[in-house]
């Protein structure tokens, strides 16, 4: 009896990442062991149509006039600029969805201690291929935007 209740408290405490599984996981590398920037073209394998596209029209616009801010102005994961990295990897909590090849991974996190305006609660779409989990989008729920929807016009090269 006792082992079966203190089984049933160990799972209730168990952090909701650690119950994830492999399209959560393919979220959480963005987060942990620190936040990373989607945009980064190091992690462009992890990526599909419809967000590849606009990272590339991100790159061109950075490129061609590197004094400019570029289409993306902040961490898309984060829904944000500026995080405490601790707090963000206290209390994130990643959830699940798969159906087929398709998945939805809900994460919640805070970006600071303190202040209601720190909660984010962002949804990554995802898509199995050649066996491993992709990001087709990434949408704000806290904000009410989607990434493939930004716009980021190519920029003309700089003269």
């Amino acid at each position: 009896m006792r082992l079966t209740v203190l089984a049933a408290a160990l799972s209730i405490a168990t952090p909701v990442a650690a119950l994830a599984g492999p399209a959560s996981n393919a979220v959480k590398f963005f987060y942990m062991p620190e936040v990373k920037f989607e945009a980064d073209a190091k992690y462009r394998d992890r990526f599909i149509e419809p967000v590849t596209r606009l990272f590339d029209l991100n790159d061109q616009a950075r490129k061609n006039k590197p004094d400019e801010v570029p289409c993306i102005d902040f961490a898309p994961g984060l829904d944000a600029q500026d995080y405490d990295e601790k707090t963000v990897a206290k209390t994130l909590r990643l959830s699940e969805a798969v159906d087929g090849d398709s998945a939805n991974v809900t994460v919640t996190f805070n970006l600071f201690p303190e202040g209601d305006d720190s909660k984010r609660e962002m949804v990554w779409s995802l898509k199995k291929i050649d066996g491993k989990w992709k990001v087709a989008d990434i949408a704000s729920k806290s904000s009410g935007w989607t990434l493939s929807a930004l716009e980021c016009m190519p920029v003309p090269a700089a003269e």
